[in-house]
């Protein structure tokens, strides 16, 4: 069973039909803990009614902050994050756990296939309240990707060991971007090689207004993000697109664990670039 760790801004009614999803699509039951940023819109009440455990605060904490209070409060050994604009496939629990099983051991980081807002393009709505639940369970299976390396992110699972060796999600990135790959760095860095998104582990994805409610869609690539990538290049000395890259090999087809990348000319190249971005940079100061 998973400790699944949702965290939520004001956002009842995709958080509502998050949860219930993992209810009616679960074969196992596992302890759901959002963590709750404010929740004025009836979120606290609704937690409360349906007795699921959550962590608060009364700010917009972001989500590394947040995810990191809620894993505080987690029972079970493996944990899961997750977005409150999922919405679960069938079984996605059993997928999953067969491929912890098949692995054997606790070095991983798996992830699922996000679709609409995602590796698939599959359209069944834009909100909760236009979700077409039924073409969604009629019809996902029959979108496919593949496994592939690398990861979407989220949903992920990590053992819990692991997510403590680290220190779980770095709260320098606020209110989220970046903070992904900065995870998998930090699981490269104590040996994890093995990556894997899974393809039959499907949810559908909203968009990513996890904790952005207020930043219109069409400006989910503005200054947020571009302060996490710079974050995350002072911080390593390369840029997300280069570890995702030469490391991750995202979106490859995935053959097994991941090795070390080869310093060849390609690599090398990148890397410069990398440098030269970075000395910009520190150039002018960026905080």
């Amino acid at each position: 069973m998973f400790s699944i760790l949702i965290p939520t801004f004001n956002n009842l009614s995709y958080l509502k039909l998050c949860i219930n999803s993992i209810k009616k699509n679960s074969k196992h039951k596992h302890e759901i803990i959002p963590h709750v940023n404010i929740g004025d819109d009836g979120t606290v009440d609704f937690l409360k009614n349906e007795k699921i455990n959550f962590s608060l605060t009364k700010y917009n904490s972001g989500i590394c902050e947040g995810i990191n209070k809620a894993a505080k409060l987690a029972k079970f050994d493996y944990l899961l994050y997750a977005h409150d604009d999922f919405y679960f496939c069938p079984n996605w629990d059993e997928i999953l756990q067969n491929e912890v099983n098949k692995i054997g051991h606790n070095n991983f980081y798996l992830s699922g296939t996000m679709m609409n807002e995602g590796q698939i393009k599959f359209d069944c709505g834009d909100t909760p309240d236009d979700f077409n639940e039924d073409k969604f369970l009629n019809d996902y299976k029959n979108y496919n990707y593949y496994d592939f390396q690398g990861s979407t992110w989220a949903p992920s699972l990590v053992h819990r060991d692991i997510w403590n060796k680290v220190g779980g999600l770095s709260e320098e990135y606020f209110p989220g971007s970046g903070s992904d790959p900065d995870f998998n760095i930090k699981l490269w860095n104590i040996g994890i090689r093995i990556f894997k998104g899974i393809n039959n582990l499907k949810v559908y994805h909203f968009g990513s207004i996890v904790l952005r409610k207020k930043i219109n869609k069409i400006k989910k690539n503005n200054k947020y993000g571009s302060k996490g990538a710079k974050i995350f290049l002072l911080k390593w000395g390369f840029s997300i697109k280069f570890f995702k890259k030469f490391y991750l090999k995202s979106n490859n087809i995935y053959d097994g664990p991941l090795e070390d990348p080869k310093k060849n000319f390609f690599y090398l190249f990148e890397f410069l670039k990398c440098k030269i971005q970075l000395f910009y940079l520190k150039m002018i100061n960026f905080k």
